[in-house]
């Protein structure tokens, strides 16, 4: 009786959709070794997020303030309404569009497309001179340029020795002499990211489109850029967010100006933060510049969702 009794009950404990013991301490045992890594990512990624989100809504400053107090969404209006953050925004779209979608991806493109046709020699060449620029820091690479495109710097002495006119390009054409530092200092990425991708597609698929007379803008627009699009979705996406941070290149170049004619919203958030010491604001203006990212980060998620 005794017997039946405890049966009963452990048939009422186990029941339907409920896990047993073994298969939690199973569960348990196979996440434990991602334990370490969790810890980690909340003490130095979701807590200082979390704390920036924080700040953000009080009006902290680095000096002459004994204390912070709660704004609640003042620093977000003062900052739609302030035409310099509008200013910034333009100029980092542009910033993005010009020196990324257009410069690097395109660019990475064909060189990846170029060095598949090229001799070793000159493959190996090409690829040291490129990638040479992708790993130089990013205040390294921002100095170089500025000598290249400084009134008295290279391009001017290059200029000169043409017979052609000069100018004060970073005076003149402040966003795009950053856009083409950007360009210059990135596009390896972008030709890595290709160059695997168009190793990928079948020689014999290339090789039929040839025997059918499908010249070489056919063979690019209707069999390579369709079997590599995921690649371009991942490139653009990864190349679009480290573009919107980009601060140590425009800094040693420009230092946002003349004026406020290549400040970016990095630039933009570091002069509020730091040289002003409006903490709050500056923080404010993160977080829009984080969900920028984050837009562009769902329209490329969507975009290639869709080519599936």
């Amino acid at each position: 009786m005794t017997g039946a009794v405890a049966g009963k009950a452990a048939a009422r404990a186990r029941t339907p959709g409920a896990p047993s013991p073994g298969r939690v301490r199973t569960r348990l045992l196979r996440w434990s070794p991602l334990a370490p890594a969790t810890v980690l990512l909340l003490l130095f990624l979701v807590g200082p997020i979390g704390y920036c989100v924080f700040i953000a809504f009080t009006d902290t400053q680095l000096t002459g303030q004994e204390s912070a107090s709660f704004v609640g969404l003042a620093n977000f209006r003062h900052a739609f309404g302030d035409p310099a953050f509008r200013n910034a925004v333009v100029l980092t779209l542009v910033f993005t569009v010009l020196s990324s979608i257009l410069g690097q991806n395109t660019l990475g493109l064909a060189l990846a497309g170029l060095m598949r046709r090229a001799s070793r020699p000159v493959r190996s060449l090409t690829g040291a001179l490129v990638i040479c620029a992708w790993v130089l820091p990013e205040i390294v690479a921002g100095f170089l340029l500025y000598t290249f495109f400084e009134r008295r710097g290279t391009l001017n002495a290059l200029l000169e020795w043409l017979h052609l006119p000069t100018q004060n390009w970073l005076f003149t054409l402040p966003v795009l002499a950053v856009s083409f530092a950007n360009v210059w200092r990135g596009t390896a990425f972008s030709m890595l990211i290709y160059s695997a991708a168009l190793a990928e597609i079948p020689q014999e698929v290339t090789e039929s489109a040839e025997v059918d007379g499908a010249g070489g803008v056919r063979r690019l627009w209707h069999i390579t850029l369709p079997m590599i699009r995921r690649s371009i979705g991942t490139n653009l996406m990864l190349n679009t967010l480290q573009t919107l941070s980009v601060f140590g290149l425009i800094w040693a170049m420009t230092r946002g100006g003349p004026g406020n004619r290549s400040q970016t919203l990095p630039v933009f958030m570091y002069d509020q933060a730091f040289l002003k010491s409006l903490i709050g604001y500056g923080t404010a203006v993160a977080l829009l510049l984080l969900l920028v990212g984050a837009l562009f980060s769902a329209v490329y998620l969507r975009l290639m969702r869709e080519e599936v």
